[in-house]
């Protein structure tokens, strides 16, 4: 584990666990939580052999609580910050949610360009656009994302309870037993990052078109999500994704919820795996 330092002075912590000659896998979190939303990854794919890396984004978890940089450009930089530190190459780039978002900007700016990059995942991912417009009527109306950002603003600890509690890992639906302690993890890692970040990543993660960034990658993309995604709807994700990408392979699984890294993990991982060694 250490600290990167980038350029416009954010500190960036990372996890870096495995075997320094083994591929590496670099894991993207998802708004607002941190590296250690991952542990049920990091631990698998550890002991599959892999070298295994996460950051926590500029802002959350153990990073420094920076006052700027709060968009995909910056996100993306950071992370190329730690790759170049490490000196990752044939690497994997696996990415939830806004760290969907992360991974394209990353591999579309940084990882191709330099040679870096073996393959990418994206998992219940925000690109191309998560904003509903004219050209984008699968995307959620702005006030869906104003309520996001009125809710962290009045009560920032009861809004993340009640995303936890409910959408993000499906805890809603009639007859899905609720895990209180993985809402409790849930609640922790977002309560460690900045208040700042969190409302200027909401701007982030609904706003940015990243539609020239997926047109971009040619790097094999596995796209994974659930069909009862309630937070990232999947036809303006998963769908999309899979047809701005030039070397897709989609997976679409009935019933799995936004979150469904940690409730599915027993079968996420394996196929994850299955893709990495194809």
């Amino acid at each position: 584990m250490g600290y990167v330092t980038t350029d416009d002075g954010a500190e960036i912590f990372f996890k870096d666990w495995g075997d320094h000659d083994a591929q590496p896998i670099v894991f993207h979190h998802g708004w607002p939580l941190s590296s250690d939303d991952w542990d049920a990854q990091l631990l698998y794919f550890l002991n599959e052999g892999y070298r295994v890396i996460a950051t926590d984004r500029r802002g959350h978890g153990r990073s420094s609580q920076i006052g700027t940089g709060h968009d995909m450009d910056h996100y993306a930089s950071d992370v190329n910050a730690v790759v170049e530190h490490l000196d990752l190459r044939n690497a994997v780039h696996v990415g939830h949610s806004t760290g969907g978002g992360q991974v394209a900007r990353y591999v579309a700016k940084y990882g191709e360009p330099q040679g870096r990059v073996a393959k990418a995942v994206l998992v219940a991912a925000v690109p191309p656009l998560m904003l509903q417009t004219d050209e984008n009527p699968e995307g959620l109306p702005m006030s869906v994302f104003d309520g996001f950002r009125d809710a962290l603003a009045a009560n920032r600890a009861q809004f993340f309870e009640d995303v936890a509690s409910g959408p993000f890992y499906g805890f809603n639906r009639e007859g899905v037993e609720v895990q209180q302690r993985v809402i409790d993890n849930w609640w922790r890692q977002g309560m460690t990052g900045s208040a700042l970040a969190h409302y200027a990543g909401i701007k982030a993660f609904s706003e940015t078109d990243q539609t020239e960034d997926l047109k971009a990658i040619s790097v094999p993309v596995l796209v994974l999500q659930g069909d009862d995604d309630q937070v990232v709807p999947y036809q303006a994700a998963a769908l999309k994704q899979a047809e701005l990408l030039s070397n897709a392979t989609l997976k679409i699984y009935e019933g799995y919820p936004h979150g469904m890294l940690t409730t599915h993990a027993d079968v996420i991982n394996p196929d994850i795996l299955a893709f990495i060694r194809s």
